[in-house]
C-alpha cells in the first residue's frame, strides 16, 4: 500500500530513511527506497555541473558508485585505459611465453573447454586465435552428464595419445589436480586460463592464470573466463610481435571482442572496470557480423534491433548452452569458430532445435521443484512464507536433467529471493546438482566447504554460482549444513529487500531521447544495475496476457500521455493476478526504460518489474 505522490514529480521523492512514494509493501512484497542518500543526491549534482551531463544521467551514474571526477570517462570506456598490464595477473606471462613458442614452433594444441557460454566464447576465442598463425588444434568439451564439469584423466590422455604437445584449459581446470597430473605423466605442458575460485591446492601446471587464486593481486577477480584469455592473448600477441613473427601484425584482437563480450554477459560478472569496457566494444564487434556463428544465431532468431546485452544473455546465450545441456557439448563453441555461413546455418538450427527442447523439458522440471519448494514456503509474494522455511532452497528429483538443474535453481532463487538448488538424481542414486545464489552469499565458497567435509563428492563455483555431486543418502546433512552456514545471513539480507528507485517519471518524459540517454551509462547487468524508474499514480487503461504468461500493459499519466508496458512471466504470479483485476485503477509502477523495435520502427516501452497500489 502507498501514500499517494506529491503533485511534482521529483527525483528526490523520498530520503534514505523514507519509502519512495510511501510504498512500503508493493505488490511484490517490497518496499522502495531510493538508490541516492543525501550524499549521492550531492554527487550526481556535482557530477551534472561538472560534466555538463543531464541530470538523469549523473543520477544514474552516481547510484553506481562512480566517483565525480570519472563521470566523464565511464561514458566513454576504454580497452586502453581500463586494461591492466597483464603480467600483473599471476603466471600470465608464463603462459603467453608458452603459447608464443607453440606457435613459433608449430606444435599441436589442444584447447579443453567447459560446456557453458563461458567455456564456449573462450575455446573459440583461443581456437580462432591459433587458427591466425596456422597452428593444429582442437576443441575438447565434456559431456556434461558422461564427464561433468572440468579435465578428466581419460579425456586428457586421449588428447595427449592424439599428439597435443601443449594442452590449454579455459574455464576450467584450476581444481583438477589428479586429471592434469596425467598431462605430466605424457610429458605434456598445461597451461590453465580460469576465473572460478580456487584454494590453495593448484594443480601441475606450467602455468595457472586464475585472477582469484590466492597469491593473484590483480584485483581482476570480476573477469570471466574469456576476458581472462583475452589478457593472455595480447601478451601472447606483444610477445611473437617482438619476436619478429610478421604473422602477429596481421591479428586485430578487438574483432574478437565479441566473443569476450558475449561470455562476459551471458557468465553474469559484475559490468565494471574492464568487464564494462569489453561489452562496449564487443558489441560493436558483434554488429559488424564479423563471426560467422554469431551471426547465424542472429538470423535464425530474427532479432529487430541492433545486438544488446539483453539479445546475448537471454536469446543467444541460451541457444549457444542448449547443446551443453541437452545436446552434444561441442556444437557452441564449434558454431563461433566457422567461418563458412552454410554449415554455421546448419548448426544454429540445431541449437536452435535443442533449445526448444529443453524449454520443454524445464517447464516440466520448473512444476514438480516449484511444488516442492512451496510446501515448505507457501506461496512467493504473498508474505505468507513459513516459519521454519529453509534459508538455502534445495529441490531434488529422480529422472530429472542435470543438464537444466542450473536454469530450475535460478527460477526458484528469481521467485523466493534467497539462494537455491536443484539437484537431479540418476537411478543409482547420485545427484548432479546446481545453485544460484542472492547478492550477499558467496555460493561457491560454501559448497567448497562442503566439499572439504565430506558432504559432497566434488563441487565449486563462484559467488553467485555452483555446482555440485552428492549421494542422496547425504541429502539430508547437507540441507543442515547450508542452514548452517547460510540462515544467518540470508536471514539479515532478506530484511534488507527492498527495490532500489533511481528516480520519479511521468510517461509523458519517457522518450526515446531519454532513452537513449539512459542508455549511454550502461551496459548493465550485474554489479550494474539497470536504472528503475518509478511512475507515480499512472491509470492502468488496458492490460492483457501475450504469450504463454506475460502481460502487455497501457498505461495513462496524470497528464494523458499513453506508455506501452511489458511485465515479463507475471499473469501466474501474485501481482500479476491483481494488476489483471486492477483495469482502470491508479497503481505506482517501477520499472525499467527500453527502446523496442517493432516492424522497423522503435518505440519506448516500460518493462515493469513490480507495482504498488494507492491508498
Amino acid at each position: 500500500m502507498a501514500a499517494p505522490p506529491e503533485k511534482e514529480l521529483s527525483h528526490a521523492t523520498a530520503d534514505a530513511h523514507r519509502y519512495f512514494l510511501g510504498v512500503e509493501r508493493s505488490l511484490r512484497a517490497q518496499a522502495w527506497r531510493t538508490r541516492l542518500d543525501q550524499n549521492g543526491e550531492n554527487r550526481a549534482q556535482a557530477m551534472a555541473e561538472q560534466h555538463d551531463m543531464p541530470e538523469i544521467i549523473a543520477r544514474v551514474l552516481a547510484g553506481r558508485g562512480v566517483a565525480v571526477e570519472d563521470g566523464g570517462s565511464f561514458l566513454r570506456p576504454s580497452i586502453r585505459d581500463l586494461m591492466p598490464d597483464p603480467a600483473s595477473l599471476t603466471d600470465a606471462m608464463a603462459a603467453a611465453q608458452r603459447l608464443a613458442k607453440a606457435i613459433s614452433t608449430g606444435e599441436r594444441v589442444a584447447i579443453f573447454g567447459d560446456y557453458d557460454v563461458d567455456g564456449a566464447c573462450s575455446a573459440a576465442l583461443m581456437a580462432r586465435f591459433l587458427a591466425h598463425f596456422g597452428i593444429e588444434h582442437e576443441i575438447y568439451i565434456p559431456d556434461r552428464i558422461f564427464e561433468g564439469y572440468g579435465p578428466n584423466t581419460d579425456a586428457i590422455g586421449e588428447l595427449c595419445a592424439r599428439g597435443a604437445r601443449l594442452i590449454v584449459t579455459v574455464d576450467c581446470g584450476s581444481t583438477s589436480l589428479k586429471a592434469l597430473d596425467e598431462a605430466a605423466r605424457h610429458g605434456v605442458d598445461v597451461v590453465v586460463l580460469d576465473h572460478h575460485q580456487v584454494g590453495t591446492a593448484l594443480p601441475q601446471a606450467l602455468a595457472v592464470v586464475n585472477p582469484n587464486r590466492e597469491d593473484d593481486l590483480s584485483g581482476q577477480g570480476h573477469l570471466c573466463a574469456a576476458g581472462v584469455v583475452f589478457l593472455v592473448l595480447v601478451a601472447t600477441l606483444k610477445a611473437l610481435r617482438e619476436s619478429g613473427d610478421e604473422r602477429a601484425h596481421g591479428l586485430d584482437l578487438l574483432s574478437l571482442l565479441d566473443l569476450v563480450a558475449l561470455a562476459t554477459v551471458c557468465d553474469v560478472v559484475p559490468l565494471k572496470g574492464l568487464n564494462r569496457a569489453y561489452v562496449v566494444k564487443g558489441l560493436i564487434a558483434a554488429r559488424h557480423m564479423g563471426n560467422a556463428g554469431l551471426a547465424a544465431l542472429v538470423r535464425k532468431v530474427a532479432l529487430s534491433g541492433p545486438i544488446a546485452p539483453y539479445h546475448f544473455g537471454f536469446i543467444i546465450g541460451p541457444r549457444l548452452n542448449a547443446g551443453g545441456r541437452i545436446g552434444d557439448a561441442a556444437l557452441g563453441s564449434r558454431l563461433l569458430t566457422l567461418s563458412d555461413p552454410a554449415e554455421a546455418d546448419e548448426i544454429a538450427d540445431r541449437l536452435d532445435g535443442l533449445n526448444r527442447e529443453r524449454q520443454a523439458m524445464e517447464k516440466a522440471m520448473l512444476v514438480e521443484a516449484e511444488a516442492e519448494a512451496m510446501a515448505e514456503f507457501g506461496a512467493p509474494e504473498t508474505g505468507e512464507e513459513s516459519d521454519s522455511a529453509p534459508a538455502v532452497i534445495v529441490t531434488a528429483g529422480t529422472g530429472w536433467h542435470a543438464g537444466i538443474v542450473g536454469l530450475i535453481a535460478a527460477r526458484l532463487k528469481e521467485r523466493y529471493h534467497r539462494p537455491a538448488f536443484a539437484i537431479a538424481f540418476d537411478e543409482n542414486g547420485t545427484g548432479t546438482g546446481s545453485g544460484r545464489s542472492i547478492p550477499g552469499l558467496d555460493l561457491g565458497r560454501m559448497v567448497r566447504k562442503a566439499v572439504a567435509q565430506g558432504l559432497v563428492e566434488k563441487g565449486g563455483g563462484h559467488a553467485m554460482a555452483a555446482g555440485l555431486t552428492l549421494e542422496r543418502s547425504r541429502l539430508a546433512r547437507l540441507r543442515a549444513f547450508f542452514e548452517e552456514e547460510a540462515g544467518a545471513t540470508v536471514t539479515r539480507l532478506s530484511g534488507l529487500r527492498a527495490l532500489k528507485i533511481d528516480g520519479a517519471l511521468a510517461a509523458s518524459a519517457a522518450t526515446l531521447e531519454l532513452v537513449d540517454l539512459v542508455e549511454r551509462a550502461g551496459p548493465y547487468g550485474a554489479g550494474h544495475d539497470q536504472p528503475v524508474f518509478a511512475l507515480p499514480a499512472h491509470r492502468l487503461a488496458d492490460i492483457r496476457v501475450v504469450g504463454s504468461d506475460h502481460l502487455k500493459l497501457t498505461l495513462v499519466g496524470p497528464d494523458g500521455a499513453k506508455l506501452d508496458a511489458m511485465a515479463f512471466r507475471a499473469a501466474d504470479r501474485p501481482y500479476g493476478r491483481a494488476l489483471l483485476a486492477g483495469r482502470g485503477a491508479n497503481f505506482h509502477f517501477a520499472g525499467h526504460l527500453s527502446g523496442d523495435f517493432w516492424r522497423g520502427s522503435r518505440r519506448v516501452q516500460f518493462r515493469i518489474v513490480d507495482a504498488a497500489t494507492l491508498e
